[in-house]
C-alpha cells in the first residue's frame, strides 16, 4: 500500500505568506489592526507572533494608518491561574497591548438564564467558548479591528475539536492549513521554544487537555488521516494503513499509562472515531469557514 506523505515547511517562507494574508484581509476590510485571544498555548501564541510580525513588517513602510495587534486574556473559574499568566508573558514579549476580561460574570449570567443547558459539563464549554468570541467580536468591532483566529488544520478540519459559534466564529484563520506538528514548528522558530510542546487544551473544563477528550494525539495519527484523504486514500484503506495502524497502537498505549484506562478497546474503534469527527468537521467546515492563508507545503 502506498504511504500516506505528510507536509513539511520553510517557516520563514511561511511567515511571510501567512503574515501578507492577516494583512491584506485586514487592510482591505479597512481596519486599523486585529484583535486576538490569548491562553498561552502555542496555537494562539504562533497566531499572534505571526500577527506582530505582519503588522510591524507593514507598519515599518510609514503608512497612512498604521496596524495594531491587540490581546485578550478571558479566564473564568475554570481556567488555571498559570494559563492567565502564559498568556500575559506571551503578551510582554511580543510587545502588544493587552487586556484582561473575566468572563465569570458572564457565565453566572448564562447559568441563570438557562441552567439546564448549563447543568451539562460538555455543554456548558461550549457555551464559555460562544461567551468569549462574543467579547472578542465586542472588542474587535469597538475597535475597528479584525477578529484574528487560532484553530490549527487538525483541530479545525482533522476532528472538527472547536465550538462552531465560539472559537470557530472568526474572521481570519492563520494557521487554519498548518497541522499541529508544523504549528509547533513555527512556535521555535518565532522564539516561543518553551510553549511549543505545550499540552493542548482548550481550557472549558477542570483538567481537561485534548488527548484526554479525543484519546489520541493530533500529531501524528489525525493529521495522517487528513492528509490520507486529501491523498486520495478511500476511508476504507485508511482503516486498514500500517501508518495509521500504528500510530492508533501508540496513542492506545500512551492513553493507558497516562489515565490509567483505556478509552477505545481496539485500533478498528479509534480509527473510526477519527472517522466519525472527520466527518462532523467537513459539515461545520460548510456551515462556517473563514479565509485561511494559502501556505507552501511540501510532501515528503
Amino acid at each position: 500500500m502506498r504511504r500516506i506523505k505528510l507536509a513539511r515547511i520553510n517557516p520563514e517562507t511561511v511567515v511571510r505568506e501567512i503574515g501578507d494574508f492577516i494583512v491584506k484581509e485586514t487592510v482591505e476590510e479597512g481596519r486599523i489592526g486585529g484583535v486576538i485571544g490569548l491562553s498561552g498555548g502555542v496555537d494562539s501564541t504562533t497566531s499572534a507572533a505571526l500577527a506582530k510580525k505582519a503588522f510591524d513588517r507593514y507598519n515599518s513602510g510609514n503608512p497612512e494608518v498604521p496596524l495594531e495587534l491587540v490581546g485578550y486574556l478571558l479566564p473564568s473559574k475554570l481556567n488555571q491561574k498559570a494559563d492567565e499568566d502564559d498568556g500575559r508573558k506571551v503578551a510582554e514579549r511580543l510587545g502588544i497591548r493587552y487586556e484582561l476580561i473575566n468572563i465569570e460574570p458572564l457565565v453566572e449570567a448564562k447559568s441563570r438564564v438557562q441552567p439546564r443547558v448549563m447543568a451539562s459539563q460538555f455543554n456548558k464549554g461550549n457555551q464559555i467558548s460562544e461567551l468569549r468570541a462574543g467579547v472578542l467580536h465586542g472588542q474587535a468591532a469597538l475597535e475597528n479591528k479584525i477578529l484574528i483566529g487560532t484553530g490549527n488544520k487538525d483541530e479545525d478540519f482533522g476532528v472538527g475539536y472547536y465550538t462552531l459559534f465560539g472559537d470557530g466564529a472568526v474572521r481570519v484563520s492563520p494557521i487554519g492549513l498548518l497541522p499541529k506538528r508544523l504549528v509547533r514548528q513555527m512556535a521555535e522558530y518565532l522564539g516561543f521554544s518553551d510553549l511549543a510542546q505545550r499540552v493542548s487544551s482548550p481550557g472549558l473544563e477542570p483538567g481537561q487537555t485534548a488527548f484526554k477528550d479525543l484519546g489520541y494525539q493530533y500529531e501524528k495519527v489525525v493529521e495522517l488521516y487528513g492528509n490520507g484523504i486529501e491523498q486520495g486514500f478511500t476511508s476504507e484503506e485508511l482503516m486498514e494503513h500500517p501508518q495509521l495502524i500504528s500510530e492508533a497502537e501508540i496513542n492506545i498505549a500512551e492513553y493507558k499509562e497516562a489515565f490509567g484506562r483505556s478509552k477505545f478497546n481496539s485500533v478498528g474503534e479509534l480509527l473510526r472515531d477519527i472517522q466519525r469527527r472527520n466527518n462532523s468537521a467537513r459539515g461545520k467546515a460548510r456551515v462556517l469557514s473563514p479565509p485561511m492563508a494559502k501556505i507552501t507545503l511540501e510532501y515528503e
